[in-house]
């Protein structure tokens, strides 16, 4: 009997790990863990927990109509491998890869206890198109800049990369056995959220227009597909096929997640700090009152105002939107990008490890293939531009053009000012 380990890779359908492990020869047990290390960091009320904890009920329901089970455990990995194995006697485990540190540690960790059982554990590529060291520069380093990587990612990916595994017609070979419940999140410490999410469905018609649409926060432009390339309850493959058909725009923003992806696993350190180590020597304001009204959406800057609201309401901020207030929280307030990176974190449901470092040290100046640190998004001049009719501020900001709206926290020129005058005094550029 074998083991098949869905971590961010929430389906039957169009699987790797699956399908290998399915075309085995051997009864396959899906497993989820309800991981610890990683919950218990997490707020109480969290839509992602909840998210998940749907979506394995979905798949418990499947499983279930065939004769099989998903089994689901809380807590620590390396607490609960050695018992799973025991009760199964697993002679593999197949999963599919994870490029996050701690994935990395974790995974090197349990592959050490699982070969010193004899027990094999293969791993695959799933979660991106191409991964890790596959693009490299002609010198076999990893790229750093996006333009010329997504040339060669587009000249590397070969059909057989775009091709669905067809884990269905092998269903037959999961272990039969009742359904086994699943934790409940009120066992594990968590409270549902009533929360809609948004469809895994790629709607065509959006990616047909994305590349006139996705700038404009009022209109119906993005897919809001991200939640589900998190948690692959969407094949990248599927997506990817339906890029490359409608709109090479969006295709070009896949391919920004997977530079990202491999920025992360080639240069782990972005995860804890700037890529360009001069950055960590700027002089950051502490400033945690200002860092609190921008949280809650009370700078005075109406489509900064908005986006934040928008988060802190739906778990979505358009992207746009997104690379505005990165600007506004580590340019015109001068407050450390880290802060706002790990607010992300908490809030985003798409909240992805690598793309939301990539995306808030592009929007500060300090990462790879960064906007330059003198670039300092206006956000006045980007509502006049993305939202002209101001029906997106109107939306999340009704007071705004009252009285009771706030005043500006700063104004735009001396925060600019203030802002080049600091990152010069530790980059000593003109």
């Amino acid at each position: 009997m074998v083991a098949c380990w869905l971590r961010r890779d929430l389906r039957l359908d169009d699987n790797t790990a699956l399908f290998h492990a399915l075309t085995s020869g051997e009864p396959v047990v899906p497993v989820f863990i309800f991981d610890r290390h990683i919950l218990d960091e997490l707020p109480r009320q969290d839509a992602r927990v909840d998210f998940i904890h749907r979506t394995l009920s979905q798949l418990q329901a499947q499983l279930a109509a065939m004769g099989s089970s998903l089994v689901v455990r809380y807590g620590h990995p390396e607490a609960l491998w050695p018992e799973l194995c025991e009760t199964y006697g697993f002679t593999a485990v197949y999963t599919n890869h994870d490029y996050e540190p701690y994935a990395r540690e974790r995974d090197g960790q349990l592959g050490e206890f699982l070969k010193g059982r004899g027990v094999a554990f293969h791993t695959y590529r799933d979660h991106v198109l191409l991964e890790k060291e596959e693009v490299l520069t002609q010198a076999d380093k990893p790229y750093t800049v996006f333009t010329p990587y997504s040339r060669q990612w587009r000249a590397r990916l070969t059909p057989d990369r775009l091709k669905s595994w067809n884990t269905e017609a092998h269903f037959g070979a999961f272990h039969r056995q009742p359904a086994q419940p699943l934790p409940s999140l009120e066992e594990m410490g968590f409270a549902a959220v009533d929360m809609d999410f948004p469809s895994p469905i790629p709607d065509r018609d959006i990616i047909q227009v994305y590349d006139q649409k996705r700038d404009f926060p009022a209109q119906r432009g993005t897919t809001r597909l991200g939640l589900h390339l998190r948690f692959g309850t969407l094949s990248i493959r599927k997506l990817a096929r339906v890029a490359r058909e409608l709109n090479d725009t969006y295709l070009n923003e896949l391919i920004w997640r997977e530079f990202y992806a491999q920025i992360l696993w080639n240069f782990p350190h972005v995860a804890e700090g700037p890529f360009r180590p001069e950055y960590a020597a700027i002089p950051w304001r502490d400033a945690p009152a200002e860092f609190e009204k921008w949280c809650r959406g009370e700078t005075g800057y109406p489509l900064v105002d908005a986006g934040m609201r928008e988060l802190n309401a739906t778990g979505y901020m358009h992207n746009r939107v997104r690379m505005v207030v990165a600007s506004f929280l580590s340019k015109h307030l001068l407050i450390n990008w880290q802060l706002g990176e790990a607010y992300f974190a908490e809030k985003l449901l798409d909240f992805e490890l690598a793309s939301n470092s990539g995306g808030w040290q592009w929007a500060a100046g300090c990462g790879t293939d960064a906007a330059p640190y003198f670039r300092v998004f206006n956000p006045e001049s980007q509502m006049k531009k993305f939202d002209p009719e101001l029906r997106y501020v109107r939306k999340w900001v009704p007071e705004y053009g009252t009285p009771a709206y706030a005043r500006e926290i700063v104004p735009h020129k001396y925060a600019r000012e203030r802002c080049l005058e600091a990152y010069r005094s530790v980059l000593k550029k003109d």
